[in-house]
């Protein structure tokens, strides 16, 4: 039991779990919130220009021609998540009302994630090159097949929505591809010093991930992260999204590895396939729901946001060390 229990909270486990509390008690907002964000977005851009440096022209060329890969998570992104969503409505539309189970629907519809997805991927010793491709064609995808399937399954009018795709392709454009391709630019020059400091470099992964879990979850406690609903709904709904979330990357794993996948494939399908982003699903929500449903609408996907921040972060660490233990022919 206690080998367990040091197993399960190493330091990294707890370090994450105290960005949660720490979030909770002293968020960051107002001013704090602006140089937080800053700071989140600086270290994500350090960490995409040094992961550009370390890939060869060859990896990331692999990447974007992974078709396999990017089918299978799109797939499961864009079809596999709703159709959980519709198949498990009976289940969990009469412990959390109506409302909160359209948010679960419109939750299981978003695209995935970013900066987490990319940030997990490498953390694991993942293909990093393809789940760069993945993630950031995901995001954009998503604006506009999200409001599609709202349509089909939530039956609203997205007919209002003007949701900037040239917007969202600036954003991730400056935040994470200029800094991946500035750095693999410069590979020529300073990919061996890279490679010789890899192991003290590697924590800017995991420095990155503590700051995006702390900003995130301060911006969902200023939301009204624990006000929006009665505490024996929030218990259900934050049980509900813990078993999505393990439904997920279980389902995920098992296609991947049933399909074939080598284990670098099949980290990048797993963290690209379960992650939901709050980047896109908050001011697309703003555009096609009302004011009255938006804090209801949205609660689910803070929710599922924080989970999979810290089990996939859990789960990255995992990997990883499996890797290194490979690596040392442990």
């Amino acid at each position: 039991m206690l080998k367990l229990l040091r197993s399960l909270l190493d330091t990294y486990t707890l370090l994450l779990f105290a960005m949660i509390l720490l979030a909770s008690l002293w968020p960051a907002e107002g001013q704090g919130e602006v140089i937080m964000t800053w700071i989140t977005r600086l270290a994500i851009a350090l960490l995409f220009f040094l992961h550009g440096a370390r890939l060869s022209r060859q990896a990331i060329l692999g990447g974007l021609m992974h078709w396999r890969l990017h089918l299978l998570v799109f797939a499961f992104t864009f079809i596999g998540f709703p159709l959980l969503g519709l198949i498990f409505w009976p289940v969990y539309e009469p412990l959390l009302g109506e409302t909160l189970a359209l948010g679960v629907l419109y939750l299981c519809v978003l695209p995935g994630t970013v900066q987490s997805a990319i940030a997990f991927t490498a953390l694991a010793r993942g293909n990093l090159a393809a789940a760069v491709c993945n993630a950031s064609a995901s995001s954009l995808i998503g604006i506009l097949v999200t409001p599609l399937l709202v349509w089909l399954l939530l039956d609203l009018d997205t007919s209002s929505a003007r949701f900037s795709f040239l917007d969202t392709l600036a954003g991730i454009s400056l935040q994470l591809l200029l800094p991946f391709i500035s750095g693999h630019l410069l590979r020529p020059w300073i990919g061996s010093w890279i490679e010789k400091n890899r192991s003290w470099l590697g924590r800017v992964d995991q420095t990155s991930i503590l700051l995006v879990v702390y900003t995130a979850f301060s911006a969902s406690v200023v939301a009204g992260l624990w006000q929006t609903v009665a505490l024996e709904r929030l218990l259900w709904l934050t049980l509900f999204c813990s078993l999505l979330l393990a439904l997920v990357l279980g389902l995920t794993t098992w296609l991947a590895r049933r399909l074939g996948f080598n284990r670098e494939d099949e980290i990048t399908i797993v963290f690209c396939a379960s992650k939901k982003s709050m980047a896109t699903g908050v001011p697309l929500a703003q555009l096609l729901f009302s004011a009255s449903l938006l804090g209801p609408m949205l609660l689910p996907l803070m929710i599922f946001h924080q989970i999979q921040l810290v089990v996939c972060a859990r789960l990255a660490q995992v990997y990883r060390s499996r890797a290194e233990t490979d690596e040392s022919g442990g």
